[in-house]
């Protein structure tokens, strides 16, 4: 019993539950603003839910992987350990997760499409979309050239995390999609690339030791924090605009409410020049980003 729980503990502690916020979030924005367009499918709903958890997951596993095989992840590493590192699994065990992963993401996702696809239009440019999100979960840090080490991660989780996860989800309940709503969109795409942006930040040092040109990396530290700081500003903005433009009650402002903590967060990263006084950051900047996105949520249900 033990030893299943610590295997249970091992695969759970490299799923990374915490990155897994960014995922419900902008699943949870999409529906809401499909709820306030007058459509919701909760089957629809779950599906996406399940997928993009497991994509997610995958691409987490697949980070492990591709920078083990790297060798990346050194001792210098600021961050949590993972799971090789601690020698609590094999790159074998690892690798057969990730092929599990892949396997389970394609039942979530193909299960998605039949329950959702209204032509053949829907069914081509959604099967092309989950496995581009495949391969852009994988080849992150996997491969010969890994867009990760590139500096392109930002571009992958502001497309991934929001214009195609919250659009997407908006377009599966709806089978239509505003150019407004990639507002909110792109705005939970830019808070979930500012928890990326932490984790550059933190491992800045050991990422450039390594040859891992993150954008973090390619700005430097000050104007990578400097870079932080506009990330919260345009999501903010972005959200604002929306709310302004469906001329929106006062309630579709709720998420206003956490933009006390966006701007003490902001000032605190951007006055931190020891990488290590970022570590408790990322945590914090993925519960800012989803308590954002439920005061958003939350104020469309209300105005509706």
């Amino acid at each position: 019993m033990f030893m299943a729980n610590n295997t249970l503990q091992m695969w759970l502690d490299t799923a990374r539950p915490k990155t897994l916020l960014l995922a419900i979030a902008s699943i949870i924005t999409g529906t809401a603003l499909a709820n306030w367009s007058g459509q919701f499918n909760c089957l629809i709903t779950i599906l996406c839910l399940l997928t993009t958890i497991l994509l997610q997951i995958l691409s987490n596993f697949a980070n492990d992987y591709g920078d083990h095989q790297k060798g990346s992840d050194t001792s210098e590493r600021i961050g949590p350990l993972r799971g090789i590192q601690k020698g609590e699994m094999s790159a074998n065990q690892l690798k057969w997760g990730l092929i599990f992963t892949v396997l389970a993401s394609l039942l979530s996702g193909a299960t998605l499409i039949a329950v959702s696809y209204q032509t053949i239009a829907d069914l081509l440019v959604f099967a092309g979309l989950g496995l581009l999100a495949i391969i852009a979960a994988i080849t992150y840090t996997v491969g010969k050239k890994p867009y990760g080490y590139m500096g392109l991660g930002d571009i992958s989780v502001l497309l991934f995390f929001g214009i195609l996860g919250v659009g997407g989800t908006y377009y599966l309940q709806t089978t239509s999609l505003h150019f407004s709503i990639l507002l909110p969109a792109t705005a939970t795409g830019l808070l979930a690339s500012a928890v990326l942006n932490i984790n550059n930040l933190r491992d800045i040092e050991q990422d450039r030791k390594v040859g891992k040109h993150t954008l973090a990396v390619r700005l430097g530290a000050k104007n990578g924090r400097i870079y932080h700081c506009l990330l919260l500003g345009f999501a903010v903005i972005s959200y604002t605009v929306f709310a302004l433009i469906n001329m929106l009650s006062w309630t579709g402002f709720l998420f206003l409410l956490s933009l006390p903590l966006l701007i003490k967060h902001a000032f605190f990263v951007y006055r931190s020049q020891d990488p290590m006084m970022l570590r408790p950051m990322l945590a914090q900047m993925s519960m800012i980003a989803l308590l954002t996105n439920l005061l958003f949520s939350l104020g469309l249900l209300i105005s509706k």
